[in-house]
């Protein structure tokens, strides 16, 4: 990995559609390694499977970053980070949905990680959305059951993303298999039913390649490389 320092140099705007694509217009411009956007709103933020993110000014940390350095498990190395800045007890509902609260598995999903890129132009985006502050009632009626928040205040912001930055900083440069091995520490999915768009099994880990094993009921087994997974019980 590059030995630059994430978060430098860093765009701040107050409001922006979306960090990841004002993010990507400056990565194909040739922003180096580590160039940081961040808004105090985001009118149209992007989450995984097409999904909108959605979060009030000031009270969350909305942030993307380009990376010229790519791990080959950056999504979950990222979900890593930010479940180690999140909670001591925050989980990972794979591949990188950061999970809160006393229930178990966790309920609340206080983040969103989006990786868009480029390989054949040697760069991708990091997006990531993170609930510091957000109070429930400041959220959509359909989101509001099944999201998190750190319950901080909007002074938190800032110090959050420091934090983050140096997470990220460790674990996109940590080796794979000592990515894994968090990850799997704060698994949500093991053990549990779930449901994917092949069918339905018990997760069961993940494996050396960062796919979520999941056992049908006849005991065979695959292997889920992407995609979404419902927690079914």
């Amino acid at each position: 990995m590059s030995a630059a320092p994430l978060g430098r140099p860093r765009l701040h705007l107050r409001e922006v559609d979306s960090t990841n694509t004002r993010a990507r217009e400056l990565a194909a411009a040739g922003a180096p390694h580590g160039t940081l956007v961040t808004a105090t709103a985001q009118t149209a933020g992007r989450g995984r499977q097409g999904r909108t993110w959605a979060a009030p000014p000031g009270r969350a940390l909305i942030a993307s970053l380009v990376l010229r350095d790519v791990p080959p498990l950056l999504p979950l190395a990222a979900a890593v980070a930010v479940a180690e800045v999140a909670a001591p007890g925050a989980r990972v509902k794979w591949p990188n949905d950061v999970l809160v609260g006393d229930a178990d598995p966790p309920a609340g999903k206080v983040a969103g990680i989006l990786a868009e890129g480029r390989p054949q132009e040697g760069w991708a985006v990091l997006g990531i959305g993170l609930n510091v502050a957000v109070r429930p009632e400041d959220l959509p009626p359909d989101v509001r059951g099944r999201a998190g928040t750190l319950g901080l205040e909007p002074d938190a912001v800032e110090p959050t993303l420091d934090r983050l930055l140096r997470a990220l900083e460790r674990w996109l440069a940590a080796p794979d298999a000592e990515v894994l091995d968090a990850l799997r520490a704060r698994d949500a999915l093991a053990g549990r039913e779930v449901a994917w768009a092949g069918g339905r099994g018990v997760a069961r880990g993940i494996d050396e390649r960062g796919r979520l094993v999941v056992e049908r009921a006849d005991g065979t087994r695959a292997a889920l490389d992407s995609g979404e997974v419902h927690l079914t019980r």
